[in-house]
């Protein structure tokens, strides 16, 4: 019988040949496992290949949840792994097909192939890592300050266009919650053009929002930017 500290080293080191190869098969099926859901979604497929594509996906599941258990036994504070990030990911990409929700997150499985940086000992990019979360530590205050000023001004601009033109359109702007859509793809500067405004006091609030949109989209890219460099050169001190 294998012994649990064997098992403790190939499933959570990365540093030794069969820690890696067990690793890296994991990482393809994970890979084969999103191939294999892209293609269910073909409108046109046919029922044989995805009969196929279904018994491809119980096999993947199965040895999910095989590493699934392996990983919860062989962790030294099993809490610390269920509910880590990759713990999660884990458990939600195979517990709708036991529940039968309906909902499908073999999606979610892609937040796995960041162990690759793991794995492949990508140290730069771990340091970039790093440098990312200390610059949303540094930035902090400031996005969760301008984030809740975004949704006051999501708001009033959902309301103001709504004053404007529900009388003119009341099927595109028939409630202050229609309208939220409007103000996201007018603050965010995307403009699908499903929706916009026919009135004149409407096209002006537009012409306000967009030019206020266009610093809603700079300012977090902005602060972002400045703090990055701010740690980098704290980096660059120690």
């Amino acid at each position: 019988m294998v012994s649990k500290k064997r098992l403790q080293s190939l499933v959570e080191r990365c540093d030794t040949l069969e820690g890696r190869v067990f690793d890296i098969c994991i990482q393809v099926l994970v890979i084969i496992s999103l191939i294999t859901f892209s293609i269910e979604t073909l409108p046109d497929l046919d029922a044989n290949y995805r009969t196929i594509l279904h018994f491809f996906e119980v096999i993947i599941i199965l040895l999910f949840t095989a590493e699934y258990i392996l990983r919860i036994y062989v962790a030294d504070i099993k809490t610390d792994y269920i509910f880590s990030f990759y713990g999660a990911i884990d458990f939600i990409a195979i517990i709708p097909f036991y529940i039968s929700t309906g909902l499908d997150m073999r999606s979610v499985r892609i937040f796995r192939l960041f162990r690759l940086f793991r794995i492949l000992k990508f140290a730069r990019y771990s340091k970039a890592m790093r440098r990312f979360k200390r610059a949303f530590a540094i930035a902090k205050e400031e996005i969760v300050l301008f984030s809740m000023a975004t949704m006051v001004l999501l708001y009033l601009s959902a309301v103001g266009i709504y004053y404007f033109e529900n009388d003119v359109q009341p099927e595109a702007f028939k409630s202050v919650f229609h309208s939220l859509w409007w103000a996201v793809a007018t603050l965010t500067t995307v403009g699908y053009g499903d929706v916009y405004p026919i009135t004149i006091g409407g096209r002006l609030f537009t012409f306000a929002m967009l030019m206020i949109g266009l610093g809603i989209v700079a300012v977090p890219a902005g602060l972002l930017a400045s703090s990055l460099t701010k740690a980098r050169n704290e980096e660059g001190e120690q």
